[in-house]
């Protein structure tokens, strides 16, 4: 493709490679990657690329004010060729312990310390009032080798239980002058951290990341003003109620959810709001059934670290190729994982042939844990049988934990099938990609609820950061009228290229789309089995092409976002298998999941406007495969 279409395109995104996106947001959950050959340098630590890198997926990359705040802590606390891992609580940062000294190639020692933030006078007086609450942090350090550092990582990115950007930010805002000055060459000062290793997710090569010290040059004043004025924030003083309201909305008890503010609390967060019986198809659910994380993956791993603390041990079940840290979480915690990634039919016989010789083998036990699987899975779309799932699970005595994130609430019915429902927040519930956050949802039905609930009620400890509590609230007031536009969208998007795709029933000659990934397409009865009155197919779709050249052409040309999430109130796209499996694609495309795939997330744009960005890179993609047909064809008779 030459040089200057590839430069228009990627100027068409008006996000220049390495920085947030969506563009000018504190807290930016995502980073412009635009073009193909971007995506594949960051994996493989390309200088021109990491260099660049001021944002990214805060999971993969640790985001600068956590850079910061680490860096601090490090020369504060820190000994001779140390780095630090920030965490919210004790029992957390233990778990990091335990784990790092689990994983490490070599013998490890991980040291604790606690830290205790508290706001300095002088420096609150000087804070605008009201934008910031004058509240004491807790912060637990794992402090460890740096060469250490890829191991701490694991932890970060698999439970996504880390700090999150507006709470290092705080804590940058309140810390006391002299610790923020403890000068680089102070005895107590250990190496800083090699953000290098810290901020790779799995890539081939190392290379420097951005200097922990390069944050953004808006002032602190300038970014809560905009965070709060723009963002239509409420006082940190109505965290508790958006909290509340959070849950409620999660629950679909709420009567009329209300978007707007009364006497500075959310109408949905009031302790005297309607609320009625549960729209979620379960009678007696309630708020009290939703518990809130900081990420969707914390939620992944606490279902998963409830469920080994309340049943029988043994290894779990992943049904269907699902995004990748699940899978990771299965593995390493526990006794481990039977993964059946295909998730298709054949596969649920598999399933109940294991279950049957496992039982056999030992009846005094269950024979799996639980069983984890994606509704609809990521990037495939494929949907598992949850009605035959929940037979054989009441029938062995097994957990099921379905995500139900693309799915999602306003679109299918899962919690009916399942124990515990969970969901990244961080998506289309959030929609506005500047705010993390996580939900988790126990089935009041479910044969286990009991034990599940006073688990929780006992060990669940609260660490959703306030602030990021207040954003996800004003943003998930307008989720469902949002999920109905990108629905339409998305099954107009699909149509569009199924009929142009190998896989419609008189495919077009020219036709470069092999296959058109879309719950509409994909395990489309198991779906619907579930799928709600009114309800769609969801905001995204995959794609895969006839060769490498023409998904590049495509991804290249797409004139829309690039780069890593979904569920965005704008169409972001990513070549999701070189992002999450690079270094193992081989096996990735053993699933299906090939790395000519490129993922889209629709948005909430002009559908003419949308469906013209996708045929003019469409027929980049075409143009870009019959030039190396001609080439191949004129090689072949030479």
């Amino acid at each position: 493709m030459p040089a200057q279409t590839t430069q228009a395109a990627a100027a068409q995104s008006n996000v220049p490679l390495g920085l947030g996106v969506p563009p000018f947001t504190p807290h930016a959950i995502s980073v412009s990657l635009p073009l193909w050959k971007d995506n594949v340098d960051y994996e493989e630590g390309a200088q021109r690329v990491v260099e660049r890198m001021v944002s990214g997926y805060p999971r993969f990359f640790i985001p600068l004010p956590v850079q910061k705040l680490a860096a601090l802590c490090t020369r504060k606390f820190g000994r001779e060729g140390e780095s630090c891992m920030l965490l919210p609580t004790r029992k957390i940062a233990d778990s990091c312990r335990d784990f790092m000294k689990a994983h490490s190639p070599t013998p490890l020692a991980p040291r604790l310390v606690q830290y205790k933030i508290s706001p300095d006078e002088e420096v609150h007086r000087q804070l605008p009032r009201g934008t910031v609450a004058a509240q004491e942090v807790d912060l637990h350090l794992v402090l460890f080798p740096t060469d250490a550092a890829p191991v701490a990582k694991q932890f970060w990115q698999h439970t996504g239980m880390g700090v999150s950007s507006r709470l290092a930010d705080h804590c940058l805002t309140i810390v006391s002058p002299d610790d923020a000055q403890v000068p680089p060459t102070s005895p107590t000062t250990g190496s800083r951290p090699s953000f290098k290793a810290v901020n790779k997710h799995y890539a081939v090569k190392k290379a420097p990341a951005a200097s922990p010290d390069a944050v953004d040059d808006i002032s602190i004043d300038t970014s809560y003003y905009l965070e709060e004025r723009y963002g239509r924030n409420l006082p940190l003083a109505a965290a508790t109620a958006a909290k509340r309201a959070l849950r409620r909305r999660i629950s679909g008890v709420l009567v009329q959810d209300n978007a707007c503010d009364r006497q500075g609390e959310a109408c949905a967060g009031q302790q005297d709001v309607d609320v009625g019986p549960s729209s979620r198809g379960v009678a007696d659910l309630s708020e009290d059934d939703v518990f809130l994380f900081p990420t969707g993956m914390a939620a992944i791993w606490s279902a998963h670290q409830t469920a080994l603390a309340v049943r029988p041990p043994a290894k779990s079940v992943c049904f269907g190729f699902p995004y990748t840290d699940t899978l990771k979480i299965l593995q390493k915690w526990g006794p481990g994982c039977h993964f059946l990634g295909r998730g298709i039919d054949e596969e649920l016989d598999e399933l109940e042939q294991m279950l049957a010789r496992e039982a056999a083998a030992d009846p005094s036990k269950p024979p799996i844990l639980a069983l984890f699987t994606e509704f609809p899975s990521n990037p495939l779309l494929r949907t598992a049988d949850l009605a035959r799932l929940r037979r054989l699970a009441d029938q062995y005595d097994f957990l099921i934990v379905v995500d139900e994130t693309i799915g999602n609430f306003v679109n299918v019915d899962v919690l009916p099938h399942a124990d515990i429902v969970v969901s990244s927040l961080t998506k289309i519930f959030s929609g506005d990609a500047n705010v993390m956050g996580g939900g988790m949802v126990l089935n009041p039905r479910g044969r286990h609820y009991a034990e599940l609930k006073a688990h929780l009620r006992a060990n669940f400890e609260d660490v959703f950061f306030e602030q990021d509590a207040l954003y996800l609230e004003r943003n998930s007031r307008d989720f469902r009228r949002r999920i109905q536009v990108i629905d339409a969208n998305t099954e107009a998007a699909c149509d569009f290229f199924y009929a142009r795709s190998l896989a419609c029933p008189s495919p077009l000659p020219t036709s470069v789309v092999t296959a058109v990934y879309y719950p509409k397409y994909e395990t489309r009865k198991h779906y619907d089995a579930c799928r709600l009155p009114g309800g769609g197919y969801g905001g995204l779709f995959t794609l895969t092409f006839t060769t490498m050249k023409a998904a590049q052409a495509f991804y290249d040309t797409l004139a829309c976002f690039k780069g890593p999430s979904l569920g965005t109130n704008f169409t972001l796209a990513s070549p999701y298998a070189i992002l999450a499996h690079y270094a193992e694609l081989e096996w990735a495309a053993r699933y299906g999941v090939e790395a000519s795939l490129v993922r889209i997330s629709v948005g909430l744009e002009e559908r003419d406007k949308l469906l013209g960005n996708f045929a003019t890179a469409l027929e980049a993609a075409e143009k870009a495969a019959a030039e190396e047909k001609t080439a191949v064809e004129g090689v072949t008779a030479a």
